[in-house]
């Protein structure tokens, strides 16, 4: 048979026919197999972004709190007393799906290398996480798995997991949703980039030795699944945290010592892409010795070391005259250290193996992957199901209800998921995971705090994908508002289908217009973040796509961490308050698919203006002292919210609503801008002052140990036991 031209391979590296022959007019030539494959990784939607670029430029990226905005390893903002912290979210969705474990350890490792590449110490972890129904076998094998995988990591590196979130639905069964959030402090002088800076600078090679895991990850990340993805498990990294525990403490020593004047992390497409983004920065280029990059492995060929994804690698540019010493300095931690390259200005990505150029390519056109402008059109399906009416009869038990809310997985309690993770390592963590709406540290040698929470609405988000993007920011924002502290910026993580699709990229073109109006509206700037497309799987002949799912993690500062609020009743006698009003909407509602099995109508309004007032009453109030209570009215409504009130404290509230709408709406409809707070009695009249002409009410008070809710039609009376018997229960029998 005839021998394939390399053209004809083109798929297999990623590109399409286009782009394998506009590589061929840039080289003035036909690339050989290892330009191929490393034009095809960089060009790969995972590394390019080359579907979403042009829709990405949209969001707002700048304010006076932003040290740092997209383009480094890690967003950074500004948290006073010359204190910064960065972060990032990324997902590891796709290998997550074939192989659980190290597919959520190795996405812990990336993101925590993200972190200390900008010079910060990563102080906390936080999940979102998307899986199919918690009866299926297959969700609790990968459930069971990315939780062990994310402790695995965490755990043994010694940062903390703090939060996050987990929801489930049956268009995540096949493809699950592995999003990874880490944050670290700084001083703003320890402020690193990931730059070759000049001619004649050297890179230093640092970390595991290179094997030949992890092998066409980028292009693995960049495609669909289907039934035959688990053949792809050698695209899939392993992790070690001991080694990352090295380079870890390695590299800050190096950023601290002034050794180095870039350092960047060895992620998707590994030295391909480190070594290539940071001479892009620089505007130069680089000749590198492939020869000298230390293996694992006999035999390697130079493309499967520049396209390895080892795990525990980074490259640093030491500084003039200071190799020897920094060389020094990463033997000390046991760690291979090897000078792989030096900058040159002929603005060349040139691999050398044994004295021959192996690879020659402009390094600017390798990092300008083409982009693509599509035309989104609508699903007609969808529009259908948000826009056509619908009827649903109201239950004759709401009580009954209020329960089978609780039992949801995606509401119930995530207790024996982050039992499995050390959150009091470093001491740092204010309040652990499950006691409010926000994770919250401490700054050490400071009165302040960092809050961080993650949060997105996929249902929301699937019928109306920009009002579900900008409610996504909105409940973020709410999140921090909650326990105390004023949201800084955004970090995100698009996850979608195929955008080749006219229906996934309307999904995609709308959420960034969604999250663009909201981070606008409340201050909250793009730092950075992490597209993931292809979202979807095919079996049978059968296309399964996700939800469309921007997830928003989001950080803000509390200027005296010892003010802050939990969710959990504290006193009998109590006052609860709610901010923001009732409304009649049902739409899109965790309480219509729980009890009723539908996906319809309006995800609820969202008047920014309104939202950002609400939260700011709330932080005043937390910020002077005058609340120490307060919870979101999210999923499952205002009844669910104040039932995970009475959870958490263990105590009881007799609570009167006086609104006329229908009950369930009432009680489980999700109108937004709403907060929940507790205070004492004594405080009342200095809160209602401070609310002024905010919309709230006096709902009841903290009293006894049952939970009573009346309305105009009827009442609800449970017990603490059987509220708290519905919460727990689900995932802990599920993962029994």
């Amino acid at each position: 048979m005839r021998e394939q031209s390399l053209r004809e391979q083109a798929a297999t590296f990623g590109l399409s026919l286009e782009e394998f022959d506009s590589i061929v007019k840039i080289l003035d030539r036909e690339p050989n197999g290892l330009e191929a494959a490393m034009f095809g990784a960089l060009w790969s939607e995972h590394c390019g972004y080359k579907n979403s670029r042009p829709l990405l430029k949209r969001l707002p990226t700048k304010g006076e709190q932003v040290l740092q905005g997209p383009g480094e390893n890690a967003g950074v903002v500004d948290i006073g007393e010359g204190f910064a912290v960065a972060f990032k979210m990324e997902s590891h969705n796709h290998p997550s799906a074939v192989e659980p474990v190290q597919g959520a350890a190795t996405g812990v490792g990336g993101i925590l290398r993200d972190i200390f590449a900008m010079g910060a110490r990563p102080v906390a972890v936080l999940d979102s996480l998307r899986f199919g129904p918690l009866d299926n076998d297959r969700t609790r094998y990968l459930l069971g798995g990315v939780v062990h995988g994310i402790s695995l990591y965490g755990n043994a590196i010694g940062v903390p997991t703090v939060g996050g979130e987990i929801v489930f639905h049956p268009c995540y069964q096949e493809n699950p949703l592995v999003n990874v959030m880490a944050l670290g402090y700084m001083k703003h002088e320890d402020l690193q980039s990931g730059t070759v800076g000049n001619v004649g600078n050297q890179l230093i090679y640092v970390g595991s030795k290179t094997g030949r895991d992890g092998l066409g990850g980028a292009v693995f990340a960049s495609a669909d699944l289907s039934e035959s993805s688990s053949e792809d498990r050698p695209a899939v990294q392993v992790g070690d945290p001991f080694m990352e525990k090295l380079l870890l403490e390695a590299c800050l020593e190096a950023i601290q010592e002034d050794l180095v004047i870039g350092v960047q992390d060895m992620g998707a497409a590994g030295i391909t892409s480190s070594v290539g983004e940071m001479a892009y920065r620089a505007g130069k280029g680089v000749d590198l010795y492939v020869d000298r990059v230390p293996r694992r492995e006999e035999g390697m060929t130079p493309l499967e070391v520049m396209l390895s994804e080892s795990q525990e690698r980074m490259v640093l540019t030491a500084k003039p005259g200071k190799e020897a010493e920094l060389v020094a300095l990463l033997e000390k931690w046991e760690l291979d250290a090897t000078i792989i390259g030096e900058v040159a200005d002929h603005g060349m990505f040139r691999i050398i193996e044994k004295g021959s150029i192996v690879g020659d390519m402009p390094i600017a056109a390798l990092n300008e992957a083409p982009s693509y402008t599509r035309q989104g059109i609508e699903n007609a399906e969808i529009k259908d199901k948000r826009e056509l009416p619908y009827t649903v009869n109201i239950p004759k038990d709401l009580a009954k209800t209020l329960l089978k809310l609780l039992a949801n997985p995606t509401i119930a309690s995530k207790r024996p998921i982050f039992e499995q993770y050390d959150y009091q390592v470093m001491t740092n963590t204010v309040i652990v995971p499950g006691q409010a709406d926000a994770a919250v540290l401490r700054v050490k040698g400071t009165n302040k705090g960092v809050a961080a929470t993650t949060d997105c609405n996929p249902r929301y988000c699937q019928l109306m994908p920009k009002r579900g993007a900008m409610i996504a920011v909105a409940e973020a924002a709410r999140n921090l508002s909650c326990v105390g502290a004023t949201p800084l910026a955004i970090t995100d993580n698009l996850n979608f289908g195929n955008p080749t699709r006219a229906d996934v990229y309307f999904e995609l073109e709308q959420a960034i217009e969604g999250l663009s109006e909201a981070c606008l509206a409340l201050n909250t700037p793009v730092t950075g973040g992490n597209v993931s497309l292809y979202n979807q799987y095919t079996s049978g002949g059968k296309l399964v796509a996700i939800h469309p799912t921007p997830t928003v993690g989001m950080v803000g500062v509390l200027p005296d961490v010892s003010r802050h609020a939990t969710q959990n009743l504290k006193r009998g006698g109590d006052i609860i308050i709610l901010l923001g009003e009732n409304s009649s909407e049902l739409g899109a509602s965790e309480y219509l698919y729980t009890e009723h099995g539908l996906e319809l109508g309006y995800p609820p309004e969202l008047n920014l203006n309104r939202e950002k007032a609400v939260q700011q009453a709330a932080q005043r109030l937390i910020q002077q002292g005058l609340c120490d209570t307060a919870h979101d009215c999210s999923e499952g409504g205002l009844a669910v919210a104040l039932a995970e009130m009475a959870i958490s404290g263990q105590k009881g509230l007799k609570v009167k609503l006086k609104e006329t709408i229908r009950p369930d709406a009432l009680l489980f409809g999700e109108a937004q801008s709403r907060i929940l707070l507790s205070i004492e009695k004594a405080k009342l009249e200095l809160v209602k002052e401070t609310l002024g002409d905010l919309p709230f009410q006096v709902l009841g008070e903290v009293s006894g140990e049952r939970f009573e809710l009346s309305y105009p039609s009827g009442a609800l009376e449970l017990s603490l036991s059987d509220l708290s018997h519905a919460f727990y229960s689900p995932l802990r029998e599920a993962l029994s």
